[in-house]
């Protein structure tokens, strides 16, 4: 059993064969989960956080010297000079914690309440400052094992996994950070409690490598923690129909992931969940393993700034209905990896984050909210192609164009790519007088398509009244359109888009 953390002694006359099909024979986690013993999972990780933190003081004041303060003034002045009126909450988190220290108040007048935020709750558990948290935190030992184990993994793998039974814990399709930290935190979960020269427990994100630098909030997260991002393994990465051909495969999904059943080469693999069995962060179970089993893992603020970002989003700041009391209970074991952001302040962070763009390619923009229609109902043949496309972006299409110097060849190419007859490009943001606007911007592969495009709208989108942006220096085969009514949304747009589709496949 794994909920209560001990490890059986194997017999000697225990073959391989035995010894995969035992593991594979594991109860599902969803109907094994316990209760936790909150006393004394509290006394646990109070007594580790007591220990940790005399180290941390005791060593504090041997850090610092004259060289960080001087550059610490510095980087205040800037923090001063800047207008805080124009900043996100989130922006002010992430500029105050980046320039932080033990000895120095960067309290003001237009900051002091999220400055100090998540110091009481903290201080309940531990009695400590936070002052010295800054946004990159400290590599603790829980990470640093980590990151041995990833790393070791990686290595395995590369080599082919030879004489081993491989077992990959995969989350969902999405990527999103509730999804790949359950598959990080429970690989090495299971990688710490059923060690077994016979198995090698790999974590497997279930996205592209190419396509996570989509995913600003989770580099942000993985950096913050000192996460290596270097040792994980992407989808694209692992050739999992490779591994089960020679029946060495076992498949842990997590996150309430159900790996597709016409997957190629892999439908037939055993399969183990670990997702919990009711609503709730699957973040939140394998936090409850941990401190049944490993809290002194918990105690580690880079390991459980994961684990409480994971449940945080997933609960939405523990303001969705399906979050339970048990998400609560684990979010305030885990608080001190939020640091001095507190809870609200972690989760405004990573929400600023997950909207970022400021640092990808036009192509990954168009890419991060992307939908398209190839066949309409009935229509079965694989050879028939994509035709209609659409893209959802939260900033204008002005600015869109604008992101790097060759935008409109770039969306033009998008279009090629993915092989569609029409790429639409919607548009929602607020402009500076806190408006919602609706935009959209339209590719075709070719003008008849365009002109075919313009007139479905006029006669059908009557409630959709479209404004030219004649502003915009537009190549031939772009056309932009502000949408004169500002409580159109996103779905109504679909639904004339999906007619359109079927127009043009009688055509």
């Amino acid at each position: 059993m794994l909920s209560n953390g001990k490890k059986s002694k194997k017999p000697h006359n225990v073959n391989d064969h035995q010894i995969h099909e035992k593991s594979m024979s594991g109860s599902n986690f969803s109907t094994q989960a316990q209760d936790v013993t909150s006393s004394s999972i509290s006394h646990s990780l109070s007594h580790i956080w007591e220990l940790e933190n005399k180290q941390a003081l005791a060593l504090s004041s041997s850090r610092r010297d004259r060289s960080d303060i001087s550059e610490l003034k510095s980087e205040l002045e800037e923090i001063h000079s800047l207008s805080y009126s124009e900043l996100s909450i989130a922006e002010k988190y992430e500029l105050l914690s980046s320039n932080s220290d033990a000895g120095t108040d960067l309290t003001t007048n237009s900051s002091s309440s999220i400055t100090c935020s998540a110091q009481p709750a903290a201080a309940f558990y531990s009695s400590i400052s936070l002052r010295n948290d800054a946004s990159v935190l400290e590599l603790c030992e829980s990470v640093d094992r980590l990151n041995q184990y990833l790393k070791a993994a990686k290595v395995e793998l590369k080599g082919g996994v030879p004489g081993k039974f491989l077992h990959a814990v995969i989350g969902q399709e999405a990527a999103d950070v509730g999804s790949v930290v359950s598959t990080i935190a429970c690989a090495f979960f299971l990688s710490e409690t059923r060690p077994s020269s016979q198995i090698c427990v790999l974590p497997v994100i279930n996205c592209r490598h190419s396509d996570f630098v989509m995913h600003s909030e989770l580099k942000w997260l993985l950096k913050t923690c000192r996460v290596d991002e270097s040792s994980l393994v992407f989808i694209d990465e692992i050739d999992l129909a490779y591994h089960n051909r020679f029946g060495n495969l076992k498949l842990v999904l997590v996150n309430g992931h159900k790996f597709p059943s016409k997957k190629k080469g892999v439908n037939d693999a055993p399969v183990e969940e670990f997702n919990p069995k009711e609503d709730g962060s699957c973040c939140t179970l394998i936090s409850e393993k941990y401190a049944e089993t490993s809290p002194e893992i918990l105690a580690g603020n880079g390991f459980s700034r994961l684990l409480l970002s994971g449940i945080l989003l997933d609960t939405k700041n523990m303001n969705s209905s399906k979050c339970t009391s048990k998400d609560r209970y684990m979010a305030t074991l885990l608080i001190r990896g939020s640091g001095r952001f507190g809870c609200t302040g972690l989760y405004q962070i990573l929400k600023h984050k997950i909207s970022d763009i400021s640092d990808l390619r036009v192509r990954d923009i168009l890419y991060k909210d992307f939908k398209k229609w190839g066949r309409v109902s009935g229509e079965r043949s694989k050879n028939i192609p994509n035709t209609i496309g659409m893209s959802s972006i939260g900033i204008s299409v002005e600015e869109l164009l604008k992101q790097e110097e060759f935008a409109q060849v770039e969306v033009i190419s998008f279009l090629a790519s993915e092989k569609l007859r029409l790429l639409m490009i919607v548009s929602g943001y607020y402009d500076s007088l806190k408006t919602f606007k609706r935009e959209i911007l339209v590719s075709t592969d070719t003008p008849e398509v365009m002109r075919n495009f313009l007139n479905f709208f006029s006669i059908n989108g009557t409630n959709l009244p479209l404004k030219a942006m004649r502003q915009l220096d537009l190549r031939e085969e772009l056309r932009a359109f502000e949408i004169d009514n500002m409580l159109t949304s996103r779905r109504s747009i679909e639904k004339l888009l999906e007619e359109f589709n079927m127009m043009l496949r009688r055509h």
